[in-house]
Formats: structure tokens, sequence, C-alpha cells
């Protein structure tokens, strides 16, 4: 079975390396385009100490787990780097109240690959995270875990080439033929059984000559880096405070914090003074002693966005062959990878690991 993957993200990385454990014959299509989520992506991995509803979470927390197998499974084809390790988590706030229903949250869920949840004091906080504001407390998550996107994705192609995966450079544009889908790359058809839409925030662009309204659009994100040259970050955990925004650190003295969630925002492919304002503000206040490090550079990103903040996966409606694999929102380098086994699964035409149905691309109500 030959089957094209349109998109090189994480979703698209993700999807052809599963493909091609199962056998298949998989090219996948690299169009550059600024402002690729996975580029610009944090890379938390730590759905336990989520606010999101049922399903989203049901998603999340099987796709978290996922994340030790998928790193085993990449070694074995010789690939090392997959830049996925367990760090912890902590949810911070200065108000008591926050740290007990964050508390109680996880521990109702009892994941085990949280491993053990614990509370700290402001000065145990700081041993763990040493630029944190000595006002807040924390809710430490022992399974949290972080991933480098850009290094996971270069992971995943790499490996699926090894295993005669085919790299595609160009723009891919889909047509409606006779009853079936024709994709052509660079206006020259490829010959595909199935078809692989993974192309983030630009997949209803990609769909709409089909008649196909696809509920996904671009929500910008900007992310920024901080070098803190004196510091060993390597071990430092995520941290989440109540709000949407974070922190995490690398092992290369670097700090990431973020982000803006500009719904709205098209394809505007811009740092704007007011989301650097937003990311700064939100970073200083929970962690201060950033307030000397060196300002890296700030990243953009259009996440996939959904009305309902689920991801669309699976075939569409009336299009057996046409699976779809978008609409992560800001959860892409957490739900992708796994999201790439399911559609592969489906692709080749085994049963997947959970039901997808919650999140077929159809259910908004759209052709």
């Amino acid at each position: 079975m030959r089957v094209i993957v349109i998109g090189s993200g994480i979703a698209g990385a993700g999807t052809a390396y599963q493909l091609v454990l199962r056998g298949a014959d998989v090219v996948v299509v690299d169009e550059e385009r600024p402002g690729v989520a996975t580029e610009a992506g944090a890379g938390i991995v730590c759905p336990w100490t989520s606010r999101a509803g049922r399903e989203h979470y049901a998603l999340a927390s099987v796709a978290a787990a996922f994340y030790p197998r998928l790193a085993e499974s990449l070694a074995e084809d010789g690939i090392q780097d997959s830049s996925f390790e367990i760090v912890g988590g902590m949810v911070v706030s200065s108000d008591e109240r926050e740290l007990e229903e964050a508390y109680d949250r996880v521990t109702r869920r009892a994941a085990p690959e949280a491993g053990e949840v614990r509370r700290l004091d402001p000065a145990q906080a700081r041993e763990l995270f040493p630029a944190l504001s000595p006002e807040l407390g924390a809710v430490h998550v022992a399974g949290g875990g972080r991933v480098d996107g850009r290094r996971l994705r270069r992971a995943l192609l790499t490996a699926a080439a090894k295993r005669g995966a085919t790299i595609l450079p160009g723009h891919a544009e889909l047509f409606a033929a006779s009853g079936a889908v024709e994709v052509r790359v660079g206006g020259t058809p490829v010959d595909t059984d199935k078809i692989v839409v993974a192309a983030g925030a630009w997949s209803a662009e990609l769909l709409a000559p089909l008649g196909v309204s696809l509920a996904v659009a671009p929500q910008r994100g900007q992310i920024s880096h901080f070098g803190l040259p004196e510091a060993d970050t390597a071990t430092w955990p995520v941290v989440l405070p109540v709000s949407s925004h974070y922190l995490l650190a690398f092992p290369d003295s670097r700090v990431v914090a973020g982000a803006t969630r500009e719904t709205g925002s098209g394809f505007d492919h811009r740092v704007t003074a007011g989301g650097q304002r937003e990311v700064l503000e939100h970073a200083l206040a929970v962690a201060p002693g950033l307030a000397e490090a060196t300002l890296l550079e700030t990243r953009i990103g259009f996440r996939p966005a959904t009305p309902d903040q689920l991801p669309l996966l699976g075939p569409l409606d009336g299009q057996p062959d046409v699976l779809v694999a978008t609409g992560f929102g800001a959860s892409g380098l957490t739900v992708a990878p796994f999201a790439g086994a399911l559609i592969a699964a489906l692709a080749v035409g085994e049963p997947p690991a959970i039901d997808v149905t919650p999140y077929r691309p159809g259910r908004h109500g759209v052709p």
C-alpha cells in the first residue's frame, strides 16, 4: 500500500514513521512554510495537570504514556536523539486553594505515568527551578516530560527514511478526479492509495478544492527563548502556572517562556510588541530570576485550532481514502506522535488503539 503524507511537522512525521513500521510505502511531502507549529512549540508532556475536558484528557493521557515507547522504538532504529526526557512538572501558585485544587485533580486521575505527586513549599520549588518567584508553592508531578519539537521531528523523519520513506520537497495540491482524489506535488501527479492530510493550520486550505470546509484555523503563538549562561538548566522541571503561560528549560542553559494564544491571527508571521510584552510579563511574574537572562529569540507558530479544542483525526466523510491529522491546538507536541499511530493504523486497516469517533473531522457539521 502506498500512502502520501502531506505535511512534515510533528503529526506528519509521526504518521510517516508509524506507517513504515506497518510496512507501507510512504511519501512525505515537505513544504517549508514560516510559522509551522512544530518549529515553535514548547514541548511540554504533562497532561495530568490539565483542566481541559474529558475527551481532551482521554487522548492526551494516552499520548503521554506513548512517549517512552516511541523513544524506545526510535532507539531501536538507531536514532538516539528523540529529545524526550522526564524532568518533572510543577503547577505553581501563591494561592493555597489553587494548589489544593491542582493536587486533588492530579491525584484523582491516578495515572501511573504521572509518577509521584507531592506538595512543595516555595523553598523546595526554588530548589528545582531557581529562577522561580519566592512566593510560589507547587504541586510537583514526577512524570512530567519535555521534548524539543525540532529534534523529534528530525528524528522521526530520519527513522522513516531509513525504513524506506521518501521525503519529497514541494507544494501539494488535491483535486477531485472521477470520484477519486488526485495529489499533485509541484504540478506533477503522485500515485497513491491513501492520503493523509497533516498540514497543520494549512489543512483547510489544502482540502478546500475537494469541497471540504475543515473546521481548523491558525492561532498565532509567540514564544520566547532565554539564555542563562551560568545556569545548569538540564534538570529543571516544566513550570505550569494556573494561567495558560508556562516555562520549561533545556540542557543548553536555555529557558523557554510562552505563549500567546492569538485566535483570528491569520498567517501573520510577526513578533508583535503586544505579544512580546505579554510573554515577558507572565514569565517575569513567575520567574523574576529571568530578568538578567539574555532574550535569545522569539519564535512564531500557527497552531491548528478547532472550535472545540479537540483534534481532527480520521477519514473524511464520504472520502475514506483521505485521512486527516490536525487540529491539535496547543497540545501538538503532546498528542501528535500518538495521533500518528492512530492514523497509520486506520490507513492500513488496523483497529486504532483508542476510539477516534470523538475526534472525527466532520463532527462540526461542515461538509
